[in-house]
């Protein structure tokens, strides 16, 4: 089956979403959901979205702490234009049913999170993705240009080499012309044909063992850019959110947003003892990347598997009103966090790499786009600031989006793209391959990939990955497509990405840290 729409657009968060709001004026839209329009990073985003809303808050103040949690390397025209337009952008969340949190003046209920030197978070409860998302999705139901694909697994994006034409990453001129997808209701292989597509697939946290990602994150995006011959850089920058709440039997790991520490969370070890002050003088409300490290230092140095958060200090109705989330999981855990400390280790959380986009969100590829945790903007560099990402999204989809109306009727259906072609292939009942191999990579990634790393340990995570991608790539041209066997051939080729830009950068920066390379060097090779 062929479809065409003016724009195709891969991915349902609030960058996919937003996406096709805004260009659903100009033309018909696909929009691709890997399961349903509620599986999506943003649906679990619980923090919040960061915007200068408070008078004594201001744009320098969010340029300055981008760029110090980036920790040198974040593109400041980047980080500016985010910034200034990410009020425009909450507005326009509002305009479209967003309800953030005020307190009784009526003004916005602003959180603080770690590297933030003023309180411009804002958030609906602690579940301020679901309120984002499902104030979109119904959005997106009303609005009659846009169809909803469920259960449509994007395989490849199109290019030239469809039409047999080799492509290198030399090769000048690569045009996307759509997309491979999977029906996974009919099983069968559809060709979707657009003028512009965009690609808004989220982020990567299931190449690693724990994660607090939901199960779809799987790279497929990075990776099928990245076979494309797309430009991806900087995956070495794998952010580990240091408190997800620890239970080695549920997965995706079960976040306690950085919210919690910005209300007075304090981080103590087994023993009950506080250890932040020994890293960084901002205590518990220290950036990202040196809260994740100062733990797993910790748990090493002990050989414990977690430390606790303590809030028993505050005020239990003003905590239950502000958390009721994390007080109702906690609590089926058997933890009432006004009472007892909650046992939280770093998980994998977040990208800040990934595919190549300008300040249109436009990639290499042409009539390519891509945004959100996907991209690779610039505004994170080495590390992203808390509650970044969300406002990161909105930004780029509405550049996208003002873009590819600009530029649409420039282009053309390319109907000369063969349907996929199976022949030859059969289903396997080897399924225990697939998962197994799943399983090694993520064990690869945890030991040799995580927070602290080495040369030896990347090499030996390289040499077992790739066993693993000779192995799974076989299986693939054999075997008939499954999500199954795509998923595993993208977090393979994403653990590869991760792993070899790790082994490039011959320094320690941000989220990337090597007991070989302990200090930054400014001109490190990028």
């Amino acid at each position: 089956m062929i479809h065409k729409f003016d724009f195709l657009v891969i991915g349902s968060g609030i960058a996919g979403l937003s996406y096709a709001m805004k260009v659903a004026e100009t033309g018909s839209v696909a929009l691709l959901c890997k399961t349903t329009l509620e599986e999506a990073n943003t649906f679990y985003a619980q923090g919040g979205i960061a915007s200068v809303s408070a008078p004594l808050d201001d744009f320098e103040k969010h340029i300055q702490d981008t760029l110090i949690a980036g920790d040198g390397i974040c593109d400041k025209k980047v980080v500016e234009k985010v910034v200034k337009e990410a009020p425009a952008q909450i507005k326009e969340l509002i305009d479209w049913g967003v309800d953030f949190d005020k307190d009784q003046k009526g003004n916005f209920d602003l959180h603080k999170e770690g590297g933030h030197s003023e309180f411009r978070i804002l958030h609906h409860k602690d579940n301020t993705g679901e309120e984002i998302q499902v104030s979109l999705i119904e959005a997106i139901k009303r609005h009659p240009n846009i169809k909803v694909f469920d259960h449509h697994f994007a395989i490849e994006i199109l290019t030239q080499h469809h039409l047999g034409k080799t492509v290198t990453k030399d090769t000048p001129g690569i045009e996307c012309y759509g997309a491979y997808v999977l029906n996974e209701d009919t099983r069968e292989i559809q060709t979707f044909l657009s003028k512009v597509t965009m690609i808004c697939t989220g982020g990567i946290g299931n190449i690693y063992q724990t994660t607090t990602n939901p199960l779809v994150a799987t790279g497929d995006g990075i990776a099928m850019v990245y076979r494309a011959k797309g430009r991806v850089m900087d995956m070495e920058f794998v952010q580990f959110h240091p408190t997800a709440f620890y239970n080695p039997m549920e997965r995706p790991s079960f976040l306690i947003t950085e919210a919690m520490r910005g209300y007075g969370g304090i981080l103590r070890t087994r023993d009950g003892k506080k250890f932040m002050h020994k890293y960084d003088e901002r205590g518990s409300l220290a950036p990202r990347d040196i809260v994740a490290r100062a733990i797993d230092t910790e748990m090493k140095s002990k050989g414990d598997d977690y430390v606790y958060l303590d809030v028993t200090h505050k005020d239990p109705e003003e905590t239950k009103t502000h958390f009721p989330n994390i007080y109702e999981h906690c609590k089926k855990e058997g933890i009432d966090i006004t009472k007892k400390y909650i046992p939280v280790a770093p998980a994998a959380h977040y990208l800040c790499g990934g595919i190549v986009v300008d300040t249109n969100a436009c990639t290499s590829i042409h009539r390519l786009y891509a945004a959100g945790e996907c991209s690779r903007t610039g505004l994170h560099g080495a590390n992203r600031l808390a509650s970044n990402s969300l406002i990161e999204a909105i930004v780029y989809a509405d550049a996208a989006a003002k873009h590819s109306k600009k530029n649409i009727d420039k282009y053309t259906f390319q109907t000369s793209i063969p349907i996929w072609n199976d022949k030859g292939t059969s289903l396997t009942e080897e399924m225990v391959l697939i998962t197994q191999s799943a399983k090694e990579v993520g064990e690869i990634m945890s030991n040799y990939v995580g927070i602290v790393r080495s040369n030896l340990r990347l090499k030996r995570a390289m040499d077992r990955l790739e066993i693993l991608f000779k192995e799974t790539e076989n299986l693939f041209v054999r075997s008939v497509v499954s999500k199954n066997i795509c998923e595993l051939r993208n977090i393979i080729n994403v653990g590869y990405l991760v792993i070899k830009q790790a082994m490039e950068r011959k320094e320690s920066r941000g989220l990337h840290y090597t007991i070989d390379y302990p200090d930054k060097n400014p001109i490190a090779k990028k």
